[in-house]
């Protein structure tokens, strides 16, 4: 079994009033903007076409991001485990920016979807405590409301943070026991959410077929990080 993690974060109430367990009462590094950044802003902090992240390389998506934006769940507070597209999720950002981390040609290989989402307000944060409420609640499982299939979400479980998950104001991580449109194998994917100030970075990884990756490969998640950080300092 995975070793769990807590969330570290900036303290203050969950989304339902109470304080979240694991957060820690530092104060929080102040917002980017109120009006969070722009797209050209994001653009400039992602992770580029062709960049090498650990062994997996990064791309644009095609058609504009990855197909699970539009899956939805049910019951509706397990949404944000599914999706944090601003068209399902009830929290729309201010700009978005996603790339695809793989190896080129590897069917069989891991992939990372990498979101850097920016977001008016405090609405960032309350992605988050979302997030935790969705963790806790939808721990039993939940299902995923795809275009043409359900996917059935067995068990949600805590999963191990980067090891900069301190540098954020908060960080959460999950991995996720989904069995096939048939019922029958069990899958594995991993989703983990930093949030500096007024932008998250979501990270979702998976892999086609039985394996269970254990995490979402820390040097891809590294990368990311190290560029955003750089770039807002």
């Amino acid at each position: 079994m995975i070793a769990l993690a807590g969330v570290t974060g900036c303290g203050g109430d969950g989304e339902d009033g109470k304080p979240e367990a694991g957060r820690s009462s530092a104060p929080s590094r102040p917002a980017a903007t109120a009006r969070g950044l722009t797209e050209a802003q994001l653009t400039a902090l992602a992770l580029a076409d062709g960049e090498k992240a650990g062994g997996l390389t990064v791309s644009e998506y095609a058609l504009g991001g990855p197909l699970g934006d539009a899956y939805t769940a049910s019951p509706a507070v397990c949404q944000p485990l599914v999706s944090l597209a601003g068209d399902v999720s009830g929290r729309t950002p201010t700009a978005q920016v996603q790339r695809k981390a793989d190896e080129p040609g590897e069917i069989l290989g891991v992939t990372v979807d990498v979101t850097l989402r920016s977001y008016a307000g405090g609405d960032a944060a309350r992605v988050m405590r979302s997030l935790g409420r969705a963790g806790r609640e939808c721990a039993g499982g939940l299902t995923e409301e795809r275009a043409v299939a359900r996917a059935t979400y067995e068990k949600v479980e805590p999963a191990v943070l980067p090891s900069f998950a301190g540098e954020a104001d908060e960080a959460k991580a999950f991995r996720f026991t989904v069995l096939d449109v048939r019922g029958k194998l069990k899958l594995y994917e991993y989703l983990t959410v930093l949030r500096s100030g007024s932008t998250t970075l979501a990270f979702r990884g998976e892999i086609l077929g039985t394996k269970d990756i254990g995490r979402i490969p820390e040097d891809v998640m590294a990368a990311q990080w190290r560029k955003f950080r750089a770039g807002r300092a």
